[in-house]
Formats: structure tokens, C-alpha cells, sequence
């Protein structure tokens, strides 16, 4: 079995653009993965593009020296968009192999240690308010306007039988709500990234609202990102406290500072999302910065991810699936999630255009807050072309933040 042919296909997702490789081996296996070009890495596509020059006419079952030949090629600036286009390289190719074996992905690391996967429904309000008319518009959602909004929000979190949610800063100090994030987006707050008194009494008024909604007995997280520096971050861990939060989630690039925070706070810390394979993960894990491991098997690369986390199990760590993309990577890190001995929690987006399940063959499937974990051969998913060509982009020379700004006269 030979690779032929490497491809990218791009689709609306209402809010951003959703995207896809395809390899198509001389046999007529067909193997997919979703790429997030979009979530930060403007010009990845054409990363993928390039390395795929490199696989064709191999083998696509020989994941491990596929993988090494990319990585050790383009060692120089291992990382960010190179170790992205490599793992959906390798994710790829995974698909075919699991169907050729005629297994789902997570029988070729050893098999599935659950077949149900608690998971928490993420962004919660976040794109309501972020994107409240468009969610209003094609789906008939309320958008989140006020805290009382947030409040009625938590209680339909409850409602649908999630255990456990996750919310982002939104602030709503002007005719429109928003999303704090000056780490990605530029102006107000950055590049200092500091959190003053009013930014503190906002997050801790919005959790407060959720708490009230959801109850006692539901999971609260909070993320953070990167737009705070550590000592806001200590402070935002302060305030929050009384809210009894299942974690608080950051992103920090400097092992010491992170493991310092999770020893100032009884608050559990997540993080490490951005971290990128298993040497720059060591680093925090031998200085015990986190008590949750976050990893993401679309940015990572379902092979690299396992070793991850296998190593954040040696450390005693458990790892909760990373997922802020779309119905296919949803299913990859499923796959991760099922594989894995220590595995926390599943990440979901509750919050989609409703045509994005028409992309797939099989969407999630949720049942009483748990994801039924795929039973089919390589992912159990397949992208329906059909409909992917049916919606193609808005602007598909730029990624969803960029669209976010610029319908919103944001200046770049």
C-alpha cells in the first residue's frame, strides 16, 4: 500500500472555518484527520502542503518512520506548526492503518480501557456571547447577554446531564458581551497582561453566577489561556477560591512559576495544552506544576500524545483530552481518551452550527454527560465531502479569529 495523494478541504463552521486532511493510498483506503489552522497557526496549511511532499509513495502503515523522517527533517523549528502538520500526518495515516486492520485506532495501542468517557461541556457561553446572533439565528439559542443569562445557562447545563462545565472570562461592560483575551487578540491589557481589581470582581462575579445555576454538586472549570501573567494568576486563583473549582486552567510557558501557583492554590491547576512532546512536557512534570495534564492529539499527533501521556502517568498525573475544534478531533481525542490508564475528564463543545455534524459520518455522541467512545475501524468517522463542498468557507485565506475581528472593525 502506497500514499498517492495528500489533500486539505476546508468548510464553513459558522463561526470559523473547519478543515480537513485526506491521504488516498493506491489500494482506495482513505484516511482523515481535522486540522485547526485557525486556533493560532495562520499559513500551517501550506507546512502540511510541503511535508506531504516527503510521504508520497510511502507506506502508510509505517506511522513511526513517517513521523521521525518529518520530525528529524524540520528539527530546527520542532514545535507549533511543524509538530501540527506532522501529527496530522501521522493521524492520517493512523485512520488507514486501523482500517486496514479492520480496528478502531485505540485496539492498536492496546485497547480500550473504558467505553464511556465523562466529559464537560466546554466553552460554556463563551461563543453564545461571542458569537450570540449566529447561534441565535440558525439554531434558535439564546444568546448570553448578562450574568443573569449565565446564571439561566448553568441551570441548562444541569438540564442536559453534564457533570461538569467550562467557561471563559466575558465581560460585559459595553452594548456587546465579549471574551477577554488580549493573549490572541491585542489591545486593551496587552501586552502586559496584568489583572487589575475590576477584571478579578468580573471573573469572580461570572463564576458566581455559574455556581449559582449549576448547583453544588456539578464541575465548575475556568480557563484561563495565556493572558495573565503568574502573579494575576495567583490573584484570579485567590478570588475564586469560594467557588469550589473543579480546576483552574492556565497556560504558562515557565515550569517554576506554574509549579509555584499550584502550590500557593488549593485550587487543582490544568494546564500544558500548548506544550508541545514529551521534552518540553518533562520539564513541568519534574517540578510538579500541574495535578492535570492537558493534551491535544490533533496538535500533537495521536502517537506523540499517547507517549505523553504514558509519561504523565509516570508521574502520576492524569490527563484530560485538549479539544477546541470540531467533530472529527473530537472523536481523535476520544480515541486518546478511551486508550489511556489515566485519563480526567473529556472536553466537548456542546455549542456548534448544526450543520457541522452534517461534515461527519458519525458525530459524538453524548448520553447522560458521558461520550460513547467509536466503535468503528481507524477513527469510526469519516468527513462527507459531499457537504464539506456543499459549504466552503466564508474567507478561506484566513483563519476564524481573523474573521472574529474583522467583522467586529477590530484594527490588526
Amino acid at each position: 500500500m502506497r500514499i498517492t495523494r495528500v489533500e486539505d478541504l476546508h468548510a464553513d463552521g459558522g463561526w470559523r472555518t473547519l478543515s480537513w486532511l485526506k491521504i488516498t493510498t493506491d489500494e482506495g483506503l482513505v484516511g482523515w484527520t481535522e486540522i485547526a489552522e485557525g486556533m493560532g497557526g495562520p499559513g500551517m496549511i501550506q507546512v502540511i502542503r510541503r511535508m506531504a511532499e516527503l510521504v508520497i509513495g510511502a507506506d502508510p502503515r509505517d506511522i513511526g518512520p513517517i513521523g521521525s523522517k518529518l520530525y528529524y527533517m524540520n528539527q530546527m523549528t520542532q514545535g507549533g506548526m511543524v509538530a501540527q502538520a506532522i501529527g496530522a500526518i501521522e493521524n492520517a495515516c493512523l485512520d488507514i492503518k486501523g482500517k486496514a486492520a479492520g480496528l478502531p485506532v485505540y485496539d492498536l495501542y492496546g485497547g480500550a480501557y473504558r467505553r464511556r468517557l465523562p466529559s464537560y461541556w466546554s466553552h460554556c457561553g463563551t461563543y453564545r456571547a461571542r458569537s450570540g446572533g449566529l447561534f441565535e439565528k440558525v439554531a434558535d439559542t439564546k444568546p448570553v447577554r448578562s450574568l443573569d443569562d449565565i446564571v439561566e445557562l448553568g441551570r441548562e447545563v444541569v438540564q442536559k446531564g453534564y457533570r461538569g462545565m467550562k467557561t471563559n472570562l466575558l465581560l460585559f461592560d459595553g452594548p456587546e458581551p465579549r471574551q477577554y483575551r488580549p493573549a490572541f487578540s491585542g489591545g486593551a491589557g496587552s501586552p502586559e497582561l496584568n489583572a487589575p481589581q475590576w477584571l478579578l470582581e468580573a471573573a469572580r462575579d461570572q463564576i458566581a453566577a455559574f455556581r449559582e445555576g449549576i448547583g453544588p454538586q456539578c464541575d465548575l472549570m475556568f480557563d484561563l489561556n495565556t493572558h495573565y501573567k503568574p502573579e494575576g494568576l495567583r490573584r484570579m486563583a485567590e478570588i475564586l477560591e469560594p467557588y469550589r473549582l473543579n480546576w483552574l486552567e492556565v497556560d504558562c510557558y515557565d515550569p517554576p512559576a506554574l509549579s509555584k501557583l499550584r502550590q500557593w492554590t488549593r485550587t487543582p491547576i490544568a494546564s500544558l495544552e500548548t506544550i508541545y512532546n514529551r521534552r518540553q512536557l518533562k520539564r513541568f512534570l519534574d517540578v510538579d506544576a500541574v495535578d492535570v495534564c492537558i493534551i491535544d492529539a490533533v496538535w500533537n499527533g495521536f502517537p506523540e500524545s499517547m507517549k505523553m501521556a504514558s509519561m504523565a502517568d509516570a508521574y502520576e498525573v492524569n490527563v484530560a483530552a485538549h479539544n477546541a475544534h470540531g467533530y472529527l478531533a473530537t472523536i481523535i481525542g476520544a480515541h486518546m481518551s478511551a486508550a489511556i490508564p489515566n485519563f480526567r475528564y473529556m472536553e466537548y463543545d456542546v455549542d456548534e452550527v448544526p450543520w457541522a455534524a452534517d461534515f461527519v459520518t458519525h458525530p459524538p455522541v453524548v448520553e447522560n454527560g458521558d461520550m460513547l467512545v467509536p466503535t468503528g475501524p481507524g477513527w469510526g468517522c469519516d468527513v462527507n465531502e459531499e457537504a464539506v463542498l456543499a459549504r466552503p468557507p466564508k474567507n478561506p485565506a484566513a483563519s476564524w479569529m481573523l474573521d472574529w475581528h474583522r467583522a467586529r472593525g477590530v484594527a490588526l
